[in-house]
């Protein structure tokens, strides 16, 4: 798909191939290396790659740049739009479809016409060109808001709501577009433009529908990662060409194949093909987001120059950017305010859940960044277009203005109003909660499934492995300055040193040229699997362990309801019982019915869980420096 980019931007008829494939490999090494470095400076990866691509624009051996937009519409967008949808899940997407239809589809046609309005005042073009750029402009690419969300620690709820966002106003866009150009060429009337809106969205809905229906069969029957793989790079297109085809919505098609697909994925595949797609999905998506927008910088400089000698006075071009600019950022306060509070008044205040606070709608509202649609879609406009050159520029300023305003000061915002990402430390608690709960399933399974015939060494060899795996999780919840060796990082020490020392014994017989190449391949698979499923200890530093982790709800649980939060430890700081018998513990816990302090499961005594098998005391508490988290014995749940 680069490829294909790179073969329609560089007038492959002035180059020849061996200068093509230099500009590809060129341009994949630059836009990694431009990432790797924004990712190391703290930069969002969009504004850096923009930024260098519009410098590198105005280096006189680099070509000039002219992207096909069909290739980013049929070749770009289907990929992107599927890899975000396999990611989503529905269960938080439910939730908030209210507010998600407000900013996709309220939003994109209100933004579409209020800039509308604005360039058919000041250009004096006609109103269903004005139309069609305003649709150009409308939707915002959630690749640049989410980098710098995740980057600056932005709450998990408002990310959740940038994505669903994004998910679907690509769509409302492009439809916009076809109709406003439709209007423009004299083919118009308001009830044909709504069922042609109507027919995109259920008819892409429903062929998207189709084709995850189809592509779940498949994958029922392939067990082979390979190609359960190649059936996944086919999806997106699988969904998004023939919707294209009876002109409905491919975006959405794509979109609701990939919500489909992503949530049927721990039932319909294989654990191998899940992780294969996973990780061939996060490449193409960093490949292809990274490229576009470094080839969006370099097309800068050329539609400047259109637009600056394309006849338009340069203090009426200059007026009219900054007029559209302001237009685009300041419809979306106007339409995300009333619309937050509307959609909770609908959806939420029934639940009984309070209304939300003003930050959250002023973020959002500033999260507005523009991307590779927004400059597809003005590359779409006929050559037939009025201003055209002028349309385009407009359509860069609004990519490039909000990437640099809203870009830069976005992470600025988020300070000044004080919201908070989504705690490390509570993610590693619910992670500890909800492996035990599985860990608890599955040795639950293993009794069941023992049959008279199964060596005992077999049963205690797998419970020793879901166990040490679950305490692993509780391991990452102690204190982060402790300089203690827990079992597990010390299992992984061990294993991963042994590993070193197997894998440099087979590649000297691989040197020694006595073992077949397949056998050799064989064993380093089976090497390397091992390290890749090898228990990953977080170490020291990567979650502040004094940032208090946010206590869960306690459900139905009325022992921790009904327990103290605080209580006076008899031994503080240590276990007894440990010291007793000469052994070094993990971390404290403290029983919250008679304040016993002992060792947690991960240490050799099993102390704290051995008192409660003695005194039926149901609830303790952890007492490391930072942690409030408690468990109940008897319902296994935190609370």
């Amino acid at each position: 798909m680069v490829a294909a980019i790179v073969l329609t931007a560089a007038r492959a008829g002035t180059m020849s191939r061996v200068e093509i494939a230099v500009g590809l490999v060129v341009l994949v090494a630059v836009a990694v290396a431009l990432a790797a470095l924004a990712r190391r400076m703290g930069v969002a990866e969009p504004l850096l790659l923009t930024v260098a691509g519009v410098a590198a624009s105005y280096i006189p051996m680099v070509p000039r740049v002219d992207i096909n937009p069909e290739i980013v519409i049929l070749g770009l967008l289907p990929p992107l739009v599927y890899t975000a949808a396999i990611g989503t899940s529905l269960v938080e997407f439910r939730p908030k479809k209210l507010s998600i239809a407000l900013l996709s589809v309220g939003l994109v046609l209100f933004t579409t016409f209020a800039v509308a309005v604005v360039v058919w005042r000041m250009l004096g073009v006609p109103f269903a060109t004005a139309v069609a750029i305003g649709a150009v402009v409308s939707p915002p690419d959630s690749v640049a808001a989410t980098a710098i969300a995740r980057r600056v620690g932005m709450p998990r709820r408002i990310v959740t709501l940038l994505e669903g966002e994004a998910l679907f106003n690509d769509a409302t866009a492009l439809v916009a577009l076809r109709t406003a150009v439709a209007a423009s060429a004299g083919a118009f009337s308001i009830w044909e433009a709504g069922a042609n809106f109507v027919w995109a969205t259920v008819g892409g809905a429903a062929i998207g529908a189709v084709a995850a229906g189809v592509l779940a069969v498949l994958r029922l029957r392939i067990v082979d990662p390979v190609l359960d793989t190649s059936v996944s790079l086919v999806a997106p297109f699988a969904a998004y060409l023939p919707a294209e085809g009876v002109h409905a919505s491919g975006v959405i098609a794509g979109v609701v194949c990939g919500l489909i697909l992503g949530q049927g994925a721990p039932v319909w595949q294989t654990a191998a093909s899940r992780v294969a797609e996973r990780t061939n999905w996060r490449t193409i998506q960093f490949i292809l987001e990274n490229a576009v927008f470094f080839l969006m910088g370099l097309q800068v400089r050329h539609i400047l120059e259109d637009a600056w000698h394309g006849g338009l006075s340069h203090t009426t071009l200059l007026i009219t950017c900054l007029a559209v600019l302001a237009t685009v950022i300041l419809a979306r306060p106007i339409w995300c305010f009333p619309s937050t509070y509307f959609a909770w008044f609908v959806e939420s205040r029934p639940r009984g859940k309070p209304a939300p606070a003003w930050t959250a709608p002023a973020v959002v509202s500033w999260a507005g960044m523009r991307g590779v649609v927004t400059l597809a879609g003005a590359l779409l406009l006929p050559e037939s277009t009025p201003q055209l050159a002028t349309l385009k520029l407009l359509a860069l300023v609004i990519v490039g203005g909000t990437l640099l305003m809203q870009g830069i000061s976005l992470p600025w915002l988020i300070r000044l109003l004080r919201l908070r990402g989504p705690s490390r430390a509570e993610d590693a608690l619910q992670s500890a909660n909800l492996l035990q709960q599985a860990t608890t399933a599955g040795l639950a399974a293993l009794q069941t499934e023992i049959a008279p015939e199964t060596p005992p060494e077999i049963v205690a060899a797998l419970e020793d492995r879901v166990t040490r795996r679950a305490n692993t999780a509780w391991e990452q919840l102690g204190r982060a300055e402790s300089l203690r060796v827990t079992p597990s990082g010390e299992y992984r020490r061990l294993r991963l040193a042994m590993l070193r020392a197997e894998r440099e014994t087979v590649l000297r017989v691989r040197d020694s040229g006595t073992v077949d190449h397949e056998v050799l391949q064989y064993v380093m698979a089976q090497l390397d699997m091992e390290e890749s499923i090898i228990d990953r200890v977080i170490e020291p530093g990567e979650f502040d362990a004094a940032d208090p982790a946010a206590v869960p709800a306690t459900g139905g649980c009325e022992h921790l309801r009904e327990a103290v939060q605080v209580r006076v430890p008899d031994t503080p700081d240590l276990c007894a019982e440990c010291v007793a018998q000469g052994l070094v513990w993990v971390h404290l816990r403290m029983c919250l019915t008679c304040g016993h302090v002992a060792c947690c499961d991960s240490s050799p005594g099993n102390h704290a869980t051995g008192h409660f098998h003695t005194t039926g005391h149901p609830v303790m508490r952890s007492v490391e420096p930072g942690e409030s988290w408690r468990w109940c014995y008897l319902d296994e749940i935190l609370g």
